[in-house]
């Protein structure tokens, strides 16, 4: 009962749209996601799925960042959007500036039943992915295992790659120096850059898309980097020399968050609610490398042993890793660090 649309939204249409006001009728609700494998994925995993379990048409809209069309249809107040998967950063801030619905966890018992640190009073948990350690196993006479010997050039000789972004760099660099995952927040700015200089005349490339991550491992120009798991797996698949671990990894997740006056705000309730089951949640491995948003997916049977073993948010995997607070990176100190991360880069 899903009619497929996946399509880039013109900022100037959605203005458009949302001035004439909500156009849907009950039954009915507009999804975004980020288009690409990724929203097929989900489509066949979770979107249908729940379709059919509500009885509900979903409509589907992609769009790579969602956040200017939040605002602007927020502007308007009268949005042409209903649900949106999107990074937890733009629901805490559509949240702060009244965009998005503050949600009802009593009407969300799935959202509900969920760990606190995996929701937000505006969203909740849909997927995870993680920030690695990518390596070429061939090249390396040692593979690193953590940032700690990532940083370590001599012990660890190689070319390396790290992302030109703070976020999760930071994080890196305060493991690399020995801070505990449990303990890296607040972030020390000032320890992790006077680490990152340790570390800056080393790195070969600061990469800038998931898609040139990919490519630096894949083609051997670098010998390890900082890289997400599912380009690291997709890379792996297609090289067995490419290796990548779990080990210090930074995990980190899309949310779901429903529109300030969605045009179909009931509707858009129960979708997020049946999205965030344990059995539909437990449908996204079997079509990406991506891991659920609710832990409990991993506790229906659909997700195998070995499966589970792949996967960023597995209990196993999990506890590997620091959890990213994207509260932090949307705080004062944060916005901060971000400015900061310019002069430091150039």
């Amino acid at each position: 009962m899903r009619t497929l649309s996946l399509r880039p939204v013109a900022l100037s249409l959605l203005i458009g749209l949302a001035s004439s006001g909500p156009v849907f009728a009950a039954g009915q609700i507009t999804f975004v996601s980020q288009g690409g494998t990724y929203q097929e994925a989900q489509t066949k995993a979770i979107l249908d799925p729940a379709a059919k379990l509500l009885g509900i048409t979903v409509n589907q809209d992609s769009i790579p960042d969602a956040w200017p069309a939040i605002k602007a249809q927020g502007a308007t107040g009268k949005p042409i959007w209903d649900v949106v998967d999107t990074p937890t950063s733009n629901c805490l801030r559509g949240g702060r500036e009244g965009l998005l619905e503050k949600l009802d966890f009593s009407k969300l018992p799935n959202a509900a039943a969920m760990p606190e640190k995996y929701r937000t009073p505006y969203s909740v948990a849909y997927e995870f992915y993680s920030t690695v350690i990518g390596y070429n196993k061939k090249s390396l006479k040692k593979v690193p295992q953590s940032w700690a010997d990532f940083w370590n050039v001599k012990a660890f000789p190689g070319t390396r790659a790290l992302r030109n972004d703070p976020q999760t760099v930071l994080e890196a660099a305060l493991l690399a120096d020995g801070v505990a995952r449990d303990k890296l927040y607040p972030l020390d700015v000032d320890r992790a850059f006077k680490k990152l200089e340790q570390i800056k005349p080393d790195v070969t490339v600061w990469w800038t898309s998931g898609g040139q991550s990919a490519q630096l491992l894949h083609d051997g120009e670098v010998d390890m980097e900082m890289i997400w798991n599912g380009r690291a797996s997709a890379v792996k698949k297609d090289n067995p020399d490419i290796a990548f671990t779990y080990n210090d990894g930074i995990l980190q997740n899309t949310q779901l968050c429903i529109l300030k006056n969605a045009p179909n705000l009931p509707t858009a309730i129960q979708f997020v609610n049946a999205a965030v089951s344990p059995e539909l949640q437990a449908n996204l491995p079997l079509y990406i490398d991506y891991g659920p948003g609710n832990p409990a997916a991993f506790k229906t049977g659909k997700i195998t042993e070995k499966r589970a073993s792949e996967l960023p948010s597995s209990p196993e995997n999990a506890a590997k890793q620091a959890l990213m607070s994207e509260e932090w990176w949307a705080s004062e100190p944060g916005i901060q660090a971000k400015a900061r991360w310019l002069k430091f880069i150039q």
